[in-house]
């Protein structure tokens, strides 16, 4: 049988796409070391990537996405960063805007922005990284780490799917943000749980039902903690930014000078936001990156140079069944499934917005697809996907839901 070149090109595609995904074995990497050798082997050489550009015609997406995303700044108020990597290649990256509207500094790709709640998959994955180690496992409750918390019967499964049935720390302390005292941490919102009179409601019986909510994040922050011996700042950088080389990402103010030079403000419309009651919160929110630490994340996920393929497999399976919806959500990250079968999962995603900042990060992990957008004005236009998929995907025809926000 004769191969056209077409074919060829698609043969040679799928064999470094098997590289890829195979070029790690699925033993886990507790050296750091290991996982930073474990990523180069598995970049793109130089000719790899002329090969894919041609083939995913790279230039012409490249043009598409950046009229596309050139009205969204023009037309609807989108400040920001974006990045957008198909096959193992950056098919474009850009800013538009400023990192503080008040001052024009401009924005350069090297500028952090706080994440919001795509902070929970940086807490997700530092945890199944400690269940990985055997240090923690999914069915111990938080009491064999935090003995005086009220509530009983909630396994860490519990808390990264969001399964608990917790109150949100968010809406459950109103008088003590009134009060205008100091700003709360972890460890000021547990005490508050542990003191309260009357205990404030849980939502539901643990693992009854799916209800999003950021004291679950807080709460396994606070175990890695316990468990690592180490502060959540800091097992975040040894664990996950140093190995991959995230150099421009840090933990809120928990950094240095350098780090902080790139650090963005959020903005509502033109208004600066200025620092909020639950800033100095984390595990939920709280991290700050650019968009090219971002697609290092990302690449991590994708290749399994940070996690083994089980502990993978688990974080992206989805948890709730209860109620028929193709939106689900698995451990840290949220799911968008198949519209006949909750259990077979299209996308991999999670979005966030807080003080001024809209974030999206999403992922087909299968067509090795990866779409970030950080904004620091509040904006629903970073989560408009679709638009984006359908350049990448060639406009063929995806059913893909809006999302309004990014579910703070």
């Amino acid at each position: 049988m004769k191969l056209s070149t077409h074919n060829i090109s698609l043969f040679f595609l799928t064999a470094i796409q098997l590289f890829i995904v195979q070029g790690c074995s699925d033993s886990p990497r507790h050296n750091p070391q290991q996982i930073v050798e474990c990523i180069t082997q598995n970049r793109l050489t130089p000719e790899q990537e002329a090969h894919i550009r041609k083939v995913i015609h790279a230039s012409e997406k490249a043009f598409a996405l950046d009229s596309l995303f050139k009205k969204k700044a023009k037309n609807q108020g989108f400040n920001g960063a974006v990045l957008v990597t198909q096959k193992g290649v950056i098919l474009y990256q850009n800013v538009f805007g400023y990192a503080d509207l008040n001052n024009k500094d401009s924005l350069s790709i090297h500028s952090a922005f706080q994440l919001a709640s795509i902070s929970k998959t940086f807490t997700g994955m530092a945890v199944l990284l400690l269940a990985q180690d055997k240090k923690l496992f999914m069915h111990d409750t938080i009491q064999q780490y935090i003995p005086d918390f009220p509530y009983h019967g909630i396994t860490i499964e519990n808390l990264l799917s969001h399964r608990s049935g917790l109150p949100n720390y968010l809406y459950s302390f109103e008088d003590k943000r009134r009060l205008n005292g100091a700003a709360p941490t972890n460890d000021t919102i547990l005490k508050w749980f542990s003191e309260a009179n009357p205990l404030p409601a849980a939502y539901n019986r643990p693992g009854k039902s799916f209800s999003y909510n950021n004291s679950n994040f807080i709460i396994l922050a606070s175990i890695i903690e316990k468990v690592s011996g180490m502060s959540y700042p800091q097992f975040i950088r040894t664990r996950i930014f140093e190995p991959l080389s995230m150099t421009h990402s840090f933990v809120d103010t928990i950094a240095c000078d350098s780090l902080l030079y790139y650090r963005t403000t959020g903005h509502q419309g033109n208004r600066r936001r200025e620092r909020e009651f639950f800033d100095g919160v984390y595990g939920d929110k709280g991290i700050f990156c650019s968009v090219g630490d971002m697609e290092h994340w990302y690449f991590a996920l994708h290749s399994g140079c940070l996690l083994s393929k089980h502990w993978l497999k688990e974080a992206f399976t989805p948890r709730s069944f209860e109620h028929r919806s193709r939106h689900n959500y698995g451990l840290g990250f949220r799911l968008m499934t198949d519209t006949k079968d909750m259990k077979k999962v299209h996308y991999v995603y999670h979005g966030g917005w807080w003080a001024g900042f809209s974030t999206m990060l999403w992922m087909d992990l299968d067509a090795d697809i990866a779409i970030i957008v950080l904004g620091n004005r509040k904006n629903n236009s970073v989560y408009d996907i679709k638009s984006v998929l359908s350049i990448l995907e060639e406009n063929k025809d995806t059913e893909l839901e809006t999302i309004n926000d990014g579910g703070d």
